[in-house]
């Protein structure tokens, strides 16, 4: 290429990345795990359950993996996150399907211009290596429209970095919304449900035929492994160096959709709050960042009320009584003892007690 061909280039990169941050990809460095460092026996439903915004997708498969964050990415990556079969399914049923994936806002994704004359290309660049030579892909689905498009790829047993474009889409916006507006879907395994047509290489309506058309199997073999990290989704048609943050930003825009608190003693607290009646005690939980919609709660361990020196077990709870983006108010039920009006706050009373906020999409 000339020079001239490469200033051109440079310049024709620099014009179509949006002000501000140009990766659109949550945790691509796979530095954040708030949930837990690594999971086994995963397959055989579908959910978040390691590195924050990465999500597994897995329906009538007999196969089962191992997903870890693990510290063995390329240059300028301390971490990737590492998919190991434990069970293989060589049988492949037509429906079968494995998918690492990521979910994204239609508010976050205006600057694409998706559905105008003024479309922009998509360029999503990421480091793999896997146990062997394997072809897999990577999808965009327009949840909104209901389009898709495929590219495929191919790994060997050392770090390569895949650069794909993904032509602009004329046809469809995205909503304007905190809703889930786009996918990025790496196809790991698939039945003929998702194979059995023409790989769909143009945004077109969705075809599950034409989804996944191509691609091997992740559970070929129990020797098999998957490496992934340095995920990056970009506006034009350069894959340009990846946009490291710093794990505060990251975690942040993480806790958007799920923050995690965790004792660190059987004591800790979690909130102040008051009897309301004889048995609710409730109390207010800030939480650390605006989340994308109210959160639901899930909690882990053995929680009590302390009250006036006393440990209160719960009867119940805890649980949300109301909640906002910004902080939720939660109730929990203790045994009628005349406790109406009396200050406290909740406890833990195990070492590794745990709340959960899920926003996700």
């Amino acid at each position: 290429m000339s020079k001239a061909a490469e200033l051109a280039k440079a310049g024709e990169t620099l014009t179509n990345q949006p002000s501000g941050r140009k990766n659109l990809v949550t945790n691509g460095a796979m530095q954040v795990a708030q949930r837990s460092v690594s999971e086994t026996g995963l397959g055989a439903a579908s959910g978040y359950f390691t590195l924050d915004r990465w999500r597994l997708a897995s329906s009538n498969t007999a196969g089962r993996l191992t997903m870890t964050q693990t510290a063995d990415g390329p240059s300028g990556f301390a971490n990737c996150l590492k998919l190991d079969c434990t069970t293989a399914d060589t049988s492949i049923a037509a429906a079968e399907l494995l998918i690492l994936n990521q979910r994204f806002e239609g508010q976050d994704l205006q600057q694409i211009k998706k559905g105008t004359s003024d479309a922009e290309l998509i360029t999503v660049s990421f480091y793999v290596k896997a146990s062997a030579a394997f072809t897999f892909g990577v999808e965009l689905i327009d949840d909104d429209n209901d389009r898709q498009i495929t590219k495929l790829f191919a790994t060997t047993t050392g770090w390569v970095r895949h650069e794909l474009t993904f032509p602009a889409d004329t046809t469809g916006a995205f909503n304007d919304d905190n809703a889930l507006s786009l996918h990025i879907n790496f196809w790991l395994h698939a039945g003929a449900t998702y194979t059995g047509g023409t790989l769909e290489t143009a945004f077109a309506s969705k075809t599950n035929a034409n989804r996944a058309a191509g691609i091997d199997s992740f559970y070929s073999s129990t020797d098999n492994n998957f490496f992934i990290t340095g995920v990056q989704m970009e506006i034009g048609s350069q894959a340009t160096n990846f946009e490291h943050r710093s794990f505060g930003e990251e975690l942040a825009l993480c806790q958007r959709y799920y923050q995690k608190w965790l004792s660190n003693t059987a004591a800790d607290s979690v909130h102040s709050g008051g009897c309301i009646s004889d048995t609710a005690f409730i109390g207010d939980y800030f939480l650390r960042t605006t989340m994308r919609t109210e959160p639901t709660l899930v909690s882990s361990g053995t929680f009590k009320v302390r009250l006036g020196g006393n440990d209160r077990a719960l009867t119940s709870g805890p649980s949300i009584n109301r909640a906002t983006k910004d902080n939720v108010q939660i109730v929990s039920e203790i045994a009628d003892n005349n406790e109406d009006g009396k200050p406290g706050f909740l406890k833990t009373d195990d070492n590794d007690g745990y709340l959960e906020f899920i926003a996700e999409l």
